[in-house]
């Protein structure tokens, strides 16, 4: 069989280890289990940071990226191949409307237009949350850009201007950009994950390592 791992970069490194065991054949037993099992799968994983700065900065398993290194396919974030919005969103519609069962027929031109502008700082995952939104909320057979909620905190224009330098680590940054974020949502942790293009488990883990309490 086929096993997938997302984001295989946030994996613990005690966690690193014993999938390696793992990979390199060794058994493993169940949780409150004391069969040994060995099993023979295809592993395919996927992150979206470099894990070759993870390997120079301690943070993943040098042997662990040469044993999963060996077919590698790079994917352009979306903002990079906006031609594939309007496909992927006529997917995730078909894909909603049949578990919804919504009578929604498609997207008016000013709804791609809508998407295809906007930059997606989540990528394909927040893609496809979008769309879902937008089928549930939808009131016509046709989803129109008013359907469509895009993070407004993205959509601020650009600050052009600085009026003074002050010098911050960058888990300082880090830390401010977290806590506005998550002022923004209002605590919402979903969509605050959603719009740093981050798990909702590894927010929580930011959470909780910089005390951050609402």
């Amino acid at each position: 069989g086929t096993i997938f791992l997302d984001e295989i970069g946030e994996m613990a490194m005690g966690t690193q280890a014993k999938f390696l065991r793992v990979l390199e054949g060794h058994p493993f037993e169940r949780v409150g289990g004391n069969t040994p099992i060995r099993v023979d799968v295809r592993v395919v994983s996927a992150t979206n940071v470099p894990l070759e700065d993870a390997v120079r900065s301690g943070d993943f398993r040098r042997d662990l990226f040469f044993r999963l290194q060996v077919v590698e396919i790079s994917v352009a974030p979306l903002r990079d191949r906006r031609e594939d919005i309007r496909i992927l969103a006529e997917h995730f519609l078909s894909r909603f409307v049949k578990e919804t069962g919504r009578k929604i027929r498609g997207f008016t031109d000013e709804a791609f237009r809508k998407l295809e502008m906007y930059h997606w700082p989540g990528n394909v995952r927040e893609l496809r949350n979008v769309i879902e939104r937008a089928v549930a909320l939808s009131a016509g057979p046709i989803l129109d850009a008013g359907d469509i909620w895009l993070s407004s905190l993205e959509m601020e224009p650009p600050i052009t201007a600085v009026t003074s330098y002050v010098p911050l680590s960058l888990e300082e940054i880090e830390k401010r950009h977290i806590i506005a974020t998550l002022e923004h949502t209002e605590w919402n942790k979903s969509q605050t994950a959603q719009i740093l293009g981050i798990e909702r488990s590894t927010l929580d883990r930011k959470i909780k390592s910089y005390d951050l309490r609402r």
